[in-house]
């Protein structure tokens, strides 16, 4: 009897211990995280889970891994989720919270902005500045880039769709230009699909040709139509397009700030004040709405265009209203 009340006695001191131990174990689990501040932690590819526990105790984020070791025994499945990647820590989390956190999805993002417009050189330098991005083609030529996405015979200005990115750490810039290159592809194709009768164009990539003449000639997206109008009618009436942007194109590094009369005769393949129709490739990357006016011209009877000096336009319907308006808005401004 006496036996027997002594093994009752040690079951209940064990039972006792046991439980306690584990509502210790739960309270260590369930308490705050040590921070005062929000805090990025960054687990490593393939990083195990006593490692990041490991790591995350010598940083003073948790006070201790034991409690995370034992629950890595317990309950495997818990904790054999950790995802790659930048975290956002936030103070009052709990061990589980701070577990479930970094196997989640929710990875600290980055913006990468492309304005419209914009030249694939002027893209290719902002990938180059973007923080935390995998840069792999900064040695590599605008041909090398395109064969890396599967299109080494196609040009790669324009073939780009401006708009802002999101991306992590450990993104590549090649993934990060594939996802804009195929953005381009679908707007461009969706537009062309629902493109005006009768243009004089017959191709999307004519289309994004002249949409990065519309981008690049005004600013103002109420113009755009109405600029697309008067390149549609010039292109019918076989009229030179005479646009200055793809003079600027056409001369590359040697262009500082000004074009002169002598660059405006220069026979280069952009000068559409010397070539006949379109220029061969687009001169930048334009974006939804200078698609669409590209392919949905103004009517009108407006030939001619010239900038008033405050980002829009004079349009005229003859030579001698431009030759006017040149004077007003050009000649006497200088």
């Amino acid at each position: 009897m006496r036996v027997l009340k002594i093994l009752i006695l040690l079951l209940l001191v064990a039972t006792i211990v046991v439980f306690g131990g584990f509502h210790y174990w739960q309270k260590q689990l369930d308490a705050p995280i040590a921070l005062d501040e929000t805090t990025i932690y960054e687990v490593p590819p393939g990083a195990a889970f006593t490692q990041v526990v490991h790591d995350l105790e010598s940083r003073g984020i948790i006070e201790a891994a034991w409690p995370y070791r034992i629950l890595a025994r317990v309950a495997p499945k818990a904790t054999q989720g950790l995802r790659a990647g930048e975290f956002e820590i936030e103070p009052g989390m709990n061990g589980r919270q701070l577990i479930a956190h970094l196997s989640s999805d929710q990875v600290v993002t980055y913006r990468l902005t492309v304005p419209e417009g914009w030249t694939f050189r002027q893209m290719r330098r902002l990938l180059d500045q973007a923080p935390k991005l995998e840069h792999r083609t900064r040695e590599m030529s605008g041909k090398e880039i395109m064969a890396a996405l599967g299109h080494e015979e196609t040009y790669p200005e324009g073939q780009f769709f401006p708009d802002t990115y999101r991306y992590h750490k450990g993104v590549t810039d090649i993934e990060l230009l594939q996802r804009a290159f195929d953005r381009m592809q679908q707007t461009l194709n969706t537009v062309w699909d629902e493109r005006d009768d009768d243009l004089p164009i017959d191709s999307p990539y004519q289309a994004l040709i002249l949409a990065s003449l519309i981008e690049r000639e005004t600013g103002v997206p109420a113009e755009r139509n109405e600029i697309a109008g008067v390149f549609t009618r010039r292109l019918e009436k076989g009229m030179r397009l005479q646009t200055d942007p793809t003079v600027i194109y056409g001369m590359g590094d040697s262009y500082v700030g000004n074009i002169t009369r002598a660059d405006l005769q220069r026979q280069t393949a952009y000068n559409t004040y010397v070539i006949e129709g379109l220029p061969p490739t687009p001169i930048a990357m334009p974006g939804r709405g200078a698609l669409e006016a590209a392919v949905h011209p103004a009517d009108g009877d407006t030939l001619y265009f010239v900038a008033k000096g405050d980002g829009s336009h004079q349009f005229s319907r003859t030579l001698q209203e431009h030759n006017a308006a040149v004077r007003r808005y050009i000649l006497n401004r200088d």
